[in-house]
């Protein structure tokens, strides 16, 4: 794959756009909201607030601003969140998936599709696109929380259901299937291990090659839907060459 896993080809794109984005604390407070309202107000009791708090702290989100966003999550009232998720592709056949977390679904509809038709793409179904990607759990570690060698590591994790483990200049991303997520988790919380980000990320099976020009026509509608309030989270299947890095590594 051009010198790159396609994992790490996806997860580079998508990290490399959160940490330029503004509204990396509002998708958190959401994600917030959404798991108290759906688990309840206690970490203890509730895995998906459990991990929001982590991620939560791993973006250096002030303490009071997470126990505010509780407080307020808990009450009656206040703003309620319905999660939804569009498929369709972008220009020259690549797959497209939005996870959406919003207020008010119609106008999310009319912007996901606005921004389909503008950048010469098409809104599918939903589903049409399950056999494209799979969902795993993806979890991020840096080296300076690891307390055994990485050869330990490995093995430790396979208990917690490790499938792949990548190793990059100054994290670790760990790879399992949706159905461990938990219990990685779990696992990780046994070694003392201070996990950076824990997320179920649709990680494609096949992945799709074009040249720079062409790539960058789709990664435009890629910035379009990050850069939207209601979305939480675009995956693609478009290949990150190489050449194509260089490009961004360049500017």
């Amino acid at each position: 794959m051009s010198g790159h896993s396609k994992w790490a080809n996806i997860k580079h794109r998508k990290g490399a756009q959160d940490a330029k984005r503004s509204k990396i604390f509002t998708r958190i407070i959401k994600e917030l909201t959404v798991a108290v309202k759906e688990g309840g107000s206690e970490q203890e009791t509730n895995p998906r607030l459990r991990t929001a708090v982590q991620n939560a702290k791993g973006a250096n989100m002030p303490k009071d601003t997470i126990e505010r966003t509780i407080k307020k999550a808990s009450g009656t009232g206040g703003t309620s969140y319905e999660e939804v998720t569009f498929e369709g592709y972008a220009s020259n056949g690549v797959a497209v998936f939005a996870e959406c977390t919003t207020d008010n679904n119609n106008r999310t509809i009319a912007n996901i599709r606005a921004i389909f038709s503008k950048y010469g793409g098409n809104l599918g179904t939903n589903g049409s696109l399950e056999f494209i990607f799979d969902r795993k759990g993806v979890f991020t570690i840096t080296y300076e929380n690891i307390k055994i060698d990485l050869e330990e590591l490995e093995m430790e994790l396979i208990d917690g259901g490790l499938e792949k483990l990548e190793k990059e200049k100054a994290i670790i991303l760990i790879y399992t299937d949706f159905a461990d997520f938990s219990v990685m988790q779990k696992k990780l919380g046994e070694l003392e291990i201070e996990i950076q980000s824990a997320e179920l990320q649709r990680i494609p099976n096949t992945t799709k090659i074009l040249d720079v020009e062409k790539s960058k026509s789709v990664l435009k509608m890629i910035d379009k839907f990050e850069e939207d309030d209601d979305v939480q989270n675009v995956f693609h299947n478009l290949e990150m060459t190489d050449e194509l890095m260089q490009t961004f590594e360049e500017k």
